[in-house]
């Protein structure tokens, strides 16, 4: 009996030892996070700057009456081709006819005064050559021949500007192009100043010009990359040309601009200067007035590191990503930004070729921590030429 005893505490013992052992062993650590990582490599990366600018034609002209008047007569269809001397609009000639009648009988009043003058002249010559008649008679003759020629050359004058008057009832394009809505009716009162009623405007948009503004800093920016092009003149060159045009709709019109003028100085007010580039509109597509985007290549970044835009961390305006060592340890990065390719973003300052940057689990990782990289290939939604 006593031996089964001592053996039950024997038994007991051993089993409360193991037990208390086994607490006394430490839990197993959990292996690191995996995270999605991507490669970076450094590619040449063609920077733009992007502008809204506004349409013009290559000449827009606007139609006015010259003269006074009722509007009688309208002879085009609206939003039509025009050509250079087509009548467009007539007014009430009336007024300016008889003006020119009148002017009329003054020249010929002044006619008959010249000719009689001329007769008293011719007679009375060969009279002072015999000093039939005194030098004072001669010399009144001259005068008043003399004044008789000036009245007349007045009067063909005042015929002259009544003819003109009388042309401005009739008013005509002064350009080929496309004329626009009708200000006016038949029947409106026009012409009168100071203000006078604009009728109507023709635009020639064979080609088209594109007005834009640059801040002083992307002014020096673009004015560095066309001088290290060649200047002003290789601008002014298609084929070399950096301006671009988006439409409203997103497309890229398929012809590229000219530069054409920068202005003399940027406007003090709102530190920005005018620029203008023309683009050929051989189709007609584009119309006068409408809003576009120039797009203006600025630079090119040799060596260009292009960071997905989701493995970007803003803390407090300052930009960080997590890159994974060589010892698969998470380092935090402060990286500069450069713009924005897509969902791609180039980065100026922090990173390097070769660097495996945190794609997916940015919630999993901090300075430090150790995780099991993955790496993987993301497709680019768009290439640098395709800059948003």
């Amino acid at each position: 009996m006593k031996t089964n005893f001592f053996c039950l505490l024997l038994a007991a013992w051993l089993a409360a030892t193991g037990c208390s052992r086994q607490q006394e062993t430490p839990a197993q650590a959990p292996p690191p996070p995996e995270v999605s990582v991507v490669v970076l490599e450094a590619r040449e990366v063609p920077i733009h700057l992007e502008f809204v600018g506004q349409v013009f034609g290559d000449k827009d002209i606007a139609i006015r009456a010259r003269v006074e008047g009722f509007l009688e007569g309208i002879h085009f269809d609206e939003g039509t081709p025009v050509k250079a001397g087509q009548l467009l609009y007539t007014l009430e000639s009336q007024p300016f006819e008889a003006d020119v009648a009148a002017k009329m009988s003054g020249v010929a009043e002044a006619k008959i005064h010249l000719a009689k003058a001329a007769s008293d002249l011719a007679r009375i010559k060969p009279l002072a050559r015999r000093n039939a008649v005194s030098q004072s008679d001669l010399d009144a003759a001259v005068a008043q021949h003399d004044a008789a020629e000036a009245s007349v050359e007045a009067a063909e004058a005042n015929l002259r500007a009544a003819r003109i008057q009388l042309s401005y009832t009739k008013v005509r394009s002064p350009i080929d192009g496309i004329i626009g809505k009708t200000n006016a009716k038949v029947g409106d009162f026009v012409g009168r100043s100071p203000n006078p009623v604009i009728l109507n405007v023709v635009s020639n948009i064979e080609k088209v010009q594109v007005q834009f503004f640059l801040t002083e800093n992307q002014y020096l920016q673009m004015a560095r990359e066309v001088i290290a092009k060649g200047g002003i003149e290789s601008a002014q060159r298609p084929q070399d040309s950096p301006f671009e045009l988006i439409l409203a709709d997103g497309s890229r019109y398929p012809h590229r601009g000219r530069f054409d003028f920068i202005d003399r100085q940027v406007d003090p007010t709102t530190g920005a200067i005018l620029i203008q580039a023309t683009f050929p509109n051989p189709d007609r597509l584009i119309r006068p007035g409408q809003f576009a985007k120039v797009r203006v290549h600025a630079e090119t970044v040799k060596d260009g590191i292009l960071v997905p835009q989701r493995s970007l961390k803003e803390l407090q305006g300052l930009y960080v990503v997590y890159v994974v060592n060589d010892e698969n340890k998470v380092e935090e990065r402060n990286v500069t930004l450069g713009p924005v390719f897509g969902s791609r973003r180039l980065v100026r300052e922090g990173l390097q070729t070769g660097d495996r940057v945190v794609y997916e689990g940015l919630q999993k990782v901090s300075d430090g921590v150790a995780v099991r990289p993955k790496i993987v290939t993301i497709p680019s939604s768009s290439t640098p030429a395709e800059q948003s």
